[in-house]
């Protein structure tokens, strides 16, 4: 008995003594796991313990999401310098996993690929090789995938052509090789596709030219060849194909034009030297076709030696000829390269080579920071802020430049969310790992007077509604000579995403997302409107459907709150042509040349229409079938009349006060939201 009990008692301390934690956490087994592998040494990572919380802040660089699951990871810059273990595979709720600036070596795990709600994935400017895993094409939710600046081999997979949310591709700067896959052109969400500095060879895809969002296609220093696609000319200065001697095409400034010999490439490419086979039912080769790849299967290839002798020797005087003539463009392309390319060192090879782009990317890091640099100019500089204390109420909202940098990876491009003629803005991740957008606004273009300017900032800190963008803070630099603010991350975009989708898309929203988004907007801005809570009534004066944003679970944001406190007047004047084109400016305007809360009314009932009809341009036919009631003329085809008729011909009576042409027979925000609660109510 007593053995028995002795050995029931020790079962019990061992079991009791064995950190709990450890054993019954799933996550934090993972995060020990991938501590272990990114900083074998722990130096770096001492914060992450067997007897911590990763959810209470003490762990460095996770932040954890409202169930207490991580969602983001960011540890950027950190030195770390070992692998990535596919124990990351583990955190399923992970959204964001930020690695890069690092010096992780080894292979990207394939693991990674069952994070499935991840969205950004960072591995970019660190020592990774092997291939890129085909098994990321199962990654649903990825929108960021950047990779640059490593020393990646192998092809892109083809199965990335399945990842339908990515936005942002980057690959440049490794090592990897073959043809560009057509695939690629499957990405109707991409909006920035980098290639460049790699061994890539072949033919542009001419799918590419067809992504609708297409923005940025930068393909320069491979060993790319072929006719160019005319359909690229619509990028502008997106289109970048620099130290690729092999390519030509119409159109293009800076593209040689095409030769015979061009034309006789693509065909031997596409049928061998002796012109296409009869027995083939491969298509013949059109200059603006989609990818260029020969005909000739390696495996086969020691077998195709039944050529003429005179075929041959055409051949091989051809291809000296063509050999001769690229060399020479190559050497005159390369003299005016060394002038075009401001952002590529020379090489060579025409190249870069993996050190090269980090030094590249290196060298474009500010100093070390400054005083000045980081604590701004004027008043904020000197803590005199009119709030009436020694630093003022401003100073715990207030960022440095050094954190603003390292958000946005020293303003990426790839992280470029839109520009404008007076600001920028960028995705950031801040060292807590959370996500914001990054306004970059120029000092030329805010209020001149500096007392007026930090009363503007005030009242922006002050504003807190759940259907408003929540600023987290701002940065004023006299050294680059912009202001910063820094507000929480949108995932889904703007509502101007969701209007004018094709039938049947995945981004067209049901009824009850878009009664739902209607009564947010005008929640916020009865907020803006009301002189409750410590704060002056407010007019927006830019509402639309580009400042509505859409977090997670699809509420409506409305952003630029109180932004014309802060800008000058010549600022907010030029952005009234956008409104008016867009049919949001009240017509009084035109005559009194002033902006009331019922010119942000009259821009209120245009939305309301908007997402009803499912349509950005505000026309006067959609406002004809609203008033004569006939709804199946103007609610969105896409709901396939999934939709209340009540609630949806009481929105339509909302919008018709709203747009009223006499101001005075609009109606205030708070009548529309009792109208609103009614509708809702009643259906």
């Amino acid at each position: 008995m007593d053995f028995l009990y002795f050995h029931i008692s020790l079962l019990l301390v061992l079991t009791f003594s064995t950190p709990r934690r450890v054993l019954g956490n799933t996550e934090l087994r993972a995060l020990l796991e991938l501590k272990s592998s990114l900083d074998p040494e722990n130096k770096l990572l001492k914060s992450w313990t067997s007897e911590g919380d990763p959810c209470s802040g003490s762990f460095e660089g996770v932040a954890c999401n409202e169930h207490r699951k991580v969602a983001n990871i960011s540890l950027q810059g950190k030195g770390l310098s070992g692998k990535v273990s596919g124990a990351v595979a583990e955190l399923k709720c992970l959204s964001g996993l930020y690695l890069h600036y690092n010096k992780l070596s080894g292979e990207i795990p394939k693991e990674i690929s069952n994070l499935t709600e991840l969205t950004d994935l960072y591995l970019n400017v660190n020592n990774l090789s092997g291939g890129i895993p085909p098994e990321i094409a199962n990654m649903d939710s990825l929108q960021v995938l950047q990779l640059c600046c490593n020393q990646l081999t192998g092809n892109i997979p083809k199965q990335m052509g399945s990842l339908k949310r990515l936005s942002v591709l980057a690959l440049q700067s490794n090592r990897l090789m073959g043809d560009i896959p057509a695939s690629l052109g499957n990405l109707r969400m991409l909006r920035r596709l980098y290639l460049s500095c790699n061994s890539f060879s072949g033919g542009v895809p001419a799918i590419l030219a067809d992504i609708p969002q297409l923005e940025v296609l930068d393909v320069r220093n491979n060993s790319l060849s072929g006719v160019v696609p005319s359909a690229f000319r619509r990028l502008n200065e997106g289109f970048q194909f620099g130290n690729n001697p092999g390519l030509c095409g119409v159109g293009f400034s800076a593209l040689r034009a095409c030769t015979a010999f061009d034309n006789r490439k693509v065909n031997v490419d596409q049928h061998g030297p002796l012109g296409p086979n009869p027995n083939s039912s491969a298509p013949i080769a059109n200059p603006e076709s989609a990818n260029i790849q020969g005909h000739c299967n390696r495996t086969h290839c020691s077998k195709s030696t039944r050529f003429p002798q005179a075929a041959v020797v055409a051949g091989v005087i051809t291809a000296t000829v063509t050999l001769t003539l690229a060399l020479l463009l190559t050497i005159i392309r390369y003299r005016r390269g060394k002038q075009k390319i401001g952002n590529t060192p020379d090489s060579s090879d025409g190249g870069f080579s993996t050190d090269q782009a980090k030094d590249l990317y290196r060298k474009s890091v500010s100093p070390l920071v400054s005083l000045e640099y980081s604590n701004g100019w004027g008043p904020l500089a000197d803590g005199q802020n009119g709030i009436g204390s020694p630093q003022g109420y401003l100073n715990y909202y207030r960022f440095n430049m050094e954190e603003v940098e390292s958000a946005t990876q020293y303003f990426s491009e790839v992280n470029l969310l839109g520009k404008s003629k007076f600001s920028a803005v960028y995705k950031g991740v801040l060292r807590d790992g959370s996500l914001v957008a990054i306004r970059s606004i120029n000092v030329t273009s805010c209020k001149s007077d500096e007392a007026e300017f930090v009363k503007g900032l005030n009242l922006l800190t002050s504003l807190r509604h759940e259907n408003l963008a929540r600023l987290r803070g701002f940065c004023c630099s006299r050294s680059r000579g912009e202001c910063f603010l820094i507000y929480d991350f949108a995932p889904n975009g703007n509502l101007s995403r969701y209007l004018d989708v094709d039938d049947g898309s995945n981004l067209a929203l049901d009824w009850s997302k878009r009664v739902s988004i209607i009564s947010g907007i005008a929640k916020g801005i009865g907020y803006l409107h009301s002189s409750k809570e410590n704060k002056p009534a407010i007019i927006h004066q830019n509402i639309s459907v580009e400042k509505i944003l859409v977090d997670q679970q699809f509420n409506p944001l409305i952003s630029d709150s109180g932004l014309p406190k802060l800008l000058a007047d010549d600022i907010i004047f030029s952005a009234l042509k956008v409104s008016a084109a867009m049919g949001y400016l009240a017509p009084e305007y035109i005559t009194t040349g002033r902006f009331t809360e019922k010119s942000d009314i009259y821009a209120f009932g245009v939305i309301i229409l908007q997402v009803l009809s499912g349509k950005q341009k505000f026309t006067y036919s959609i406002r004809l079938a609203a008033e004569s009631s006939k709804l199946q003329e103007f609610i969105d085809t896409n709901l396939k009349g999934k939709f209340s008729e009540t609630e949806a011909t009481k929105l339509a009576e909302i919008a018709l006060m709203c747009t009223h042409e006499l101001p005075d027979h609009r109606p205030n925000m708070e009548a529309i939201m009792q109208e609103l609660d009614s509708s809702t109510d009643s259906s």
